[in-house]
This record gives structure tokens, sequence and C-alpha cells, in this order.
């Protein structure tokens, strides 16, 4: 009899203590759970097995990434109906040795331990990266998390991304397009750090040279462009070549802690930071402060998270770690400011994007769908499963409120304490339509 599913569905409200939310289909074509829900596609049993010997995120995600797990129906229901079980679980809800002390959760998991088979737990995914030693944000390892992330082939950037090129979150006006939108970012940008022709701009984690072609472009800026990516330098340098800028835009594969030819009229930081990590934040704002003239200004677009009760409980997230950003880290944006001003810097505005980085991952995941089969023969067809449950996961993480992203302009003050900002320093919003 062909019964996995109601035994799944059975033993999950058992552990978990109230029903799956989901609709579940197992192996063996049975299904259960709640009619017209997006349905949990369990297709092979090795997915258990992944989940008893690493029960949570990374289990389920080492499942999903191998194609073990699937989602049929709306995936961003899906994941929303789930995030109370898997990403919002109360602090104080009981797991791992804390919910085996309960005979009935023993029990349950001796079920599972028969519907899972008696094998040990599978290989990891091949796109999982290898866990790493050694101190955190060296030049070498940042160099290596950067290559994961970014190295994977500059043709499924495109697809991605779109035309622009530009992965970080775009500025949104009603019934805009990416492309659009995601040039209103840059301009803003370019706004906020009053360029003028012959300033000289740094961008560092210059990407694949959007910030750097449309500062040199519209403004007149010269741009030294930075990234620790070989792909995306390739990429930059021929884009700026076809657009006759060689003379106005350098791109370095180099460390930002490398850079000493300031100073610098700007520097703009855009989806650089979450990289750099607590342990490195403060070098990186010493940095970016001594490569800027007095009266210079700095942009730090960053993706930050809610702040914990108790600080030193903060976790990086596992999925994220071991398939996306590795070694990647957010901060709460209070800290961000504190440390910016700690090196020396004023801050003289703070623009919250949130609902502008959700609306921008929905149409990259809808690009990805789209162009799914072409995704899967650039990558792999695990690496385009990370991809998609990284980007609409995230999506719903900004719709609720539980990351967001911020864009702080600051500025280098002269020595007199003259910060060279107008007395109406937003100028920036009234030519926003210019």
């Amino acid at each position: 009899m062909a019964d996995a599913a109601l035994r799944l569905t059975a033993l999950a409200q058992q552990l978990l203590g109230r029903p799956l939310p989901v609709r579940v289909r197992a192996w063996d074509g049975s299904e259960s759970g709640p009619p017209g829900a997006p349905v949990l596609v369990i297709r092979n049993r090795r997915a258990l097995r992944r989940l008893l010997w690493k029960p949570g995120e990374l289990g389920l995600a080492r499942a999903w990434v191998a194609g073990e797990l699937d989602i049929e129906g709306d995936l961003y229901e899906a994941l929303d109906l789930m995030a109370g079980l898997i990403w919002e679980r109360p602090a104080d809800a009981p797991g791992g040795l804390e919910v085996l002390r309960d005979p009935r959760a023993r029990a349950a998991v001796a079920d599972l331990l028969k519907l899972s088979g008696p094998w040990l737990p599978p290989a990891p995914p091949p796109e999982e990266v290898r866990r790493r030693s050694g101190p955190l944000h060296t030049r070498h390892r940042d160099k290596a998390a950067i290559s994961h992330h970014y190295d994977v082939g500059n043709d499924f950037y495109e697809l991605v991304l779109g035309p622009s090129m530009v992965y970080s979150c775009a500025y949104w006006e009603d019934a805009g397009t990416l492309e659009g939108a995601q040039r209103d970012k840059l301009d803003l940008v370019c706004r906020k750090l009053a360029l003028k022709e012959g300033d000289r701009l740094l961008d560092v984690g210059c990407g694949w040279g959007s910030m750097a072609i449309h500062a040199a472009r519209e403004y007149g800026a010269h741009v030294t462009g930075v990234t620790l990516s070989t792909e995306q330098a390739a990429y930059a340098r021929k884009r700026i070549a076809d657009e006759g800028l060689t003379d106005r835009v350098e791109i370095r594969v180099q460390d930002y802690r490398d850079v000493r030819d300031g100073p610098y009229d700007a520097i703009s930081s855009i989806g650089m930071a979450e990289h750099v990590g607590s342990v490195r934040y403060r070098e990186y704002a010493d940095d970016l402060f001594a490569l800027l003239r007095p009266g210079g200004r700095l942009l730090n677009h960053q993706i930050g998270r809610r702040p914990e009760r108790d600080e030193s409980a903060y976790e990086i997230d596992a999925f994220i770690d071991a398939y996306v950003f590795p070694d990647g880290e957010l901060a709460p944006v209070g800290r961000t400011l504190a440390i910016l001003e700690e090196a020396g810097f004023e801050a003289r505005d703070v623009e919250a994007l949130r609902e502008h980085y959700a609306l921008t991952l929905r149409q990259w995941v809808a690009n990805l769908e789209r162009g799914w089969g072409s995704a899967v023969k650039m990558v792999s067809p695990g690496r385009a499963r990370v991809w998609r449950l990284y980007m609409a996961a995230s999506a719903l993480s900004f719709e609720r409120n539980k990351i967001g992203v911020n864009q702080i302009l600051a500025v280098r003050p002269e020595t007199g304490g003259a910060s060279r900002m107008p007395l109406r320093a937003r100028a920036w919003k009234a030519d926003a339509t210019a």
C-alpha cells in the first residue's frame, strides 16, 4: 500500500507540534495534506536521510539542491507557508536533543528511520562549499568566497540580471521596468555623490562595470573599479572598451585593502560590504576613510538585518553560507552607521530601499524561470536550483521585514568640520526625473 505521504505528514505533526501547511507527495505516488495547497514533492527517500543526519535548514537545502525535494505550485506561497517551521521558529522552540527527550518524538524519529532506509547519508551536492578552516576574511579566503559566487559564468548572470548587469537592489517607480529601475539606481548613487566632470571615483566591488560605465559616461568621472572576480573584471573591461571609455575607467582585480592611490573625490560601495565581515568592518571603514579627500563622499549600499536581543547569538544562515555567499555576514544598519562614524565619517543621509529589493528579486526569479533550460545548461541543475530558492526566499525576507537594504551617504569632514554638503542635502531628490 502506498502510504508514505500519510505517514510523513503524521510524523511531521508529531515532531513539529502542528500540521504541515503544505501538501506532500512522496516517492511512492501517495499524497497527504491540505487540498489546494502547494505540494512538497519528495522524489526520493534520500531526502529523509539528509534530514535525519542534518536536521533543519541545511538538510532541507541539500535535498533541494540535489533535486530530491521540489515544489509544485506557487514557490513564494510554499516558502511563506513553511517559513514559521524553518526560518522563523521561536528562539525557545525545542529542537535537536531536547526534542528527543519526548518519547513520542523518539518514536517518530524511529519511524522516519524506517521510511528513509538504513543507509548512511548521501554526500553533499557538489555545489556546496567545502568546509573552510582558519581565520575569517583573510585575503585568500575572501577571494575564494567571491570566486564561488561570481565566477560561475557571465552568461548565467546575463540571463538572471538582464541587460543592466547590475547585481544589487534597483530603484523602482510605479510600472517601471527592471532595466529602467537599475539605471535610476545608478543615477541616484551618482547624484548622492555629487559627481561632476573630472572627479575621481573609486567603485569598491565594481561587479560587471555598470556603475563605473554610468559614472564615466553620464557624469564625466574618472573611475577605478576593483573586484576579486576575474570573470567580472574581464567582462567589465570588454564593456568599457565597447563604450569607448578606456581613458576614463580602469578595472582592477584587487582587494579593497590593497588600494593605495588615493585620494578620491568619491567612493561607491554597492552590495559589497556584506562580504566584509564583522571582524574586518572597522578596517574596511578606516581604509575607505583614508582613501577619500577631505570633503569627499561615500555611498555605502548594504543589506542589513534586524538586530538581535543578544547580538552574540547571531548566526550566519546555513543555506546561504553553504551554497550562496560563503562567510557573508549581515549587520544591523545602526551598527554599520556606528562603525563608519567611529572611523571618522559623518553620516548625512540614510535611505531604506527594502521594498525595492523585493521587487528586484522577483524580477530576477522570473528571468531565471523563463530561461530555466538555458540556465541549467550554463551552470548545473543544482546551482540553478540554489539560485531559484535563494532569490525567492530572499524576496520574502525583504517583504516580511526580516532583512532590509540601506543607502548610507557619509562624508569625510574637513579639518575644521566643514562637510561641503548643501544646506538642503537631499537636492538629488528634486532632479530625480530630470
